[in-house]
């Protein structure tokens, strides 16, 4: 009896201290778990306000050139002149260039800045002796920003805003530069119909600082020429058209080079150029071309469009032929032998 008492008794306190340690774990697990939600919950309000300065950055962001950005109809400006409310609104440029405004009527600020168009605000205010000391807030709420076309071969061609007229090679980096096929031409239509295309001689190659006084207007066309086409036809590995390199240059060896050289079979002495004249006829011309690979002749710059013909040789043919029958036969005896 005095057993079943004591097992009863130890059985009891074991109870007891197991229900003392879980209370003493949840009581421990209370400030542990309120830190960790203090720290998601900070976690969660830095999130918000990153978003937010995020948000409101790209808010405040503007062009680097807007300060250069010249008014033209359709913008709207927003005006107040310090101590006489009279001035203050919003005003449209209209058609004309013109904005209208109280007591000093239409003022004319298409192809002005901003501050050049403040400037004169103010000064019509002192002309005509409304203001002795006007202190003028002039800024733009809507404008329409002009864009310049680039097309041809560049990266991605399209439009894009232009605000203020800027250098070639700029303008050129907005498309992602130029292709692989680009030529070394560019032309440059001016928004005025009237005005002649303006060819610019530019490649990978160029140094920008050679093409550093070529600019382009809001509303100009950019078109980057395709770079010409040499085609390499007759005893060569890869017959086929290729793209005249960097300055739109290429010359026989290279031509040939690009075709992967010349077969076995090729005759290296004389090759065909086959050209054809801006008047539309065509010429025949003969290389020396074994020659040109040995430097005892001058190199030959190729024109786009122009035909490179490497003849065959009838007796390298003849020779490559007859080794190739020869093998084949001898394969065949050995074929027939093993057989029998």
């Amino acid at each position: 009896m005095r057993h079943k008492l004591l097992r009863a008794l130890l059985f009891l306190h074991v109870l007891l201290l197991a229900f003392t340690e879980v209370g003493i774990a949840q009581i421990d697990n209370q400030p542990r778990i309120a830190s960790q939600n203090a720290a998601t919950l900070g976690r969660s309000l830095s999130n918000a306000s990153a978003t937010a300065a995020k948000r409101n950055t790209g808010l405040a962001q503007v062009p680097a050139d807007f300060a250069q950005l010249k008014l033209a109809p359709g913008f709207l400006l927003s005006l107040n002149v310090l101590d006489d409310s009279d001035f203050t609104g919003a005003f449209r440029v209209d058609e004309q260039g013109d904005i209208a405004l109280p007591v000093i009527g239409m003022l004319h600020v298409a192809g002005e800045t901003v501050s050049e168009a403040r400037s004169q605000i103010q000064q019509v205010l002192l002309e005509k002796k409304i203001l002795q000391d006007p202190q003028v807030d002039l800024s733009i709420q809507e404008y329409s920003a002009p864009d310049v076309t680039i097309i041809g071969e560049v990266f991605s061609p399209g439009k894009y805003p232009l605000l203020v007229p800027r250098k070639l090679v700029d303008v050129l980096a907005l498309a992602g530069g130029t292709t692989i096929t680009a030529g070394n031409e560019v032309q440059i239509t001016h928004d005025a119909s009237e005005a002649e295309p303006i060819l610019v001689h530019y490649s990978k190659a160029t140094d920008p600082r050679v093409v550093a006084n070529v600019i382009v207007h809001p509303g100009d066309t950019v078109q980057v020429k395709r770079a010409g086409i040499v085609y390499v036809l007759g005893a060569v590995t890869r017959p086929g058209g290729y793209v005249m390199q960097e300055e739109g240059t290429l010359t026989v060896l290279q031509a040939v080079s690009l075709a992967n050289g010349t077969t076995l079979s090729a005759s290296l002495g004389t090759v065909y150029l086959l050209r054809r004249n801006p008047d539309g006829t065509e010429v025949d011309i003969k290389l020396p071309y074994g020659k040109i690979s040995h430097g005892k002749s001058a190199e030959v710059q190729l024109r786009a469009t122009d035909v490179l013909y490497v003849p065959t040789s009838k007796i390298k043919s003849a020779f490559i032929n007859g080794q190739s029958i020869i093998a084949t036969a001898a394969s065949a005896s050995i074929y027939a032998t093993v057989i029998y």
